[in-house]
């Protein structure tokens, strides 16, 4: 049983090294030409159903690739970006002149940022958790289409890991387009049966 992450393809704000955020853009040209080799590293896995961010971005790329690849495409709204405030539309370089010490921080720790206006990270691990209980308990091949930083945070649940957070970035921490996941049924099985994902990993890590 397959379970892939999938980055959507390029943006301008990619381009621009601006915060993408919550924001919906659409794919540059070269976004769009990013799909054939989304499609080409797909090919000889079949898929039941291809899961999808409803932000711009991921909806595009999945829908491109459902209707190349004959796969039905179904969006999770709790799968939608990080909305990161004010920040959002920012040049990532602002932030470092203007925030400093908060871009170091963020860096260091991103998982214990919070955008002015925005959701913190503790927030964002809460929804995609729900959002990814049914189709983790459902016997079959999946791909989930995801902007950064949801993408990185979705491989943790399915590794059934540690929370992870991407440090500065301008839509993409990673540009691995396809990651492969190499799941860990039993413990990412616990983490969803629990009601709350950071208390569950607190208990592990004091094991």
């Amino acid at each position: 049983m397959s379970q892939i992450v999938i980055r959507p393809g390029e943006t301008d704000f990619d381009v621009q090294h601006r915060i993408q955020g919550a924001l919906d853009l659409p794919l540059t040209e070269r976004g769009r030409s990013q799909i054939n080799e989304i499609v080409n590293q797909l090919r000889g896995h079949d898929l039941d159903v291809i899961y999808t961010s409803p932000s711009e971005p991921a909806r595009s790329t999945a829908e491109a690739v459902g209707e190349i690849l004959d796969v039905p495409v179904q969006p999770i709204p709790g799968l939608c970006n990080a909305h990161l405030g004010l920040w959002q539309g920012m040049l990532v370089d602002e932030i470092r002149r203007k925030q400093p010490r908060v871009f170091k921080q963020w860096e260091d720790e991103p998982e214990a940022i919070c955008p002015p206006e925005g959701e913190s990270c503790e927030d964002v691990y809460q929804r995609v958790h729900r959002g990814l209980r049914k189709p983790m308990r459902r016997d079959e091949s999946f791909a989930i289409v995801a902007s950064e930083p949801v993408a990185t945070v979705i491989v943790s649940v399915l590794k059934g890991k540690q929370p992870e957070f991407c440090g500065p970035h301008t839509g993409g921490c990673s540009r691995q387009l396809v990651e492969f996941v190499d799941a860990d049924a039993e413990r990412s099985d616990d983490l969803l049966t629990s009601s709350n994902p950071f208390l569950w990993w607190r208990g592990v890590a004091q094991q």
